[in-house]
């Protein structure tokens, strides 16, 4: 489950999931993250031993590396954003701490 939540966040970039699984998955990513920080096929390996998919652990690798290349640590950060409707469990929004929602424009009246 934690595999494919990782999976999901360095996918996105941003996720919606319990607050229990948001503490959980936080240390997860923070490690994949400071191994792609190390960038050698050791490294990679390890990676993808835990990350599902092929182009998510590229990206990790190339773009994310370099976002956070200065950064020593910190990486996520998580948001409580309510309750659950059916459960009452506590929702939180675990992102990476440097995400920018891209809006699309509108086009402009001339």
């Amino acid at each position: 489950m934690f595999r494919n939540l990782v999976t999901s966040l360095f996918e996105h970039e941003r996720i919606t999931t319990t607050h229990e699984k948001a503490k959980e998955l936080r240390p997860i990513a923070e490690k994949l993250i400071t191994l792609a920080k190390r960038n050698d096929l050791h490294a990679r390996r390890q990676a993808l031993a835990c990350v599902r998919s092929k182009s998510v652990t590229d990206k990790l690798f190339t773009v994310l590396k370099d976002r956070f290349q200065t950064r020593p640590g910190g990486y996520t950060r998580i948001i409580l954003t309510g309750v659950r409707r059916g459960d009452a469990a506590k929702l939180a929004l675990i992102e990476l701490v440097d995400y920018q929602e891209t809006v699309a424009s509108s086009p402009s009246a001339e």
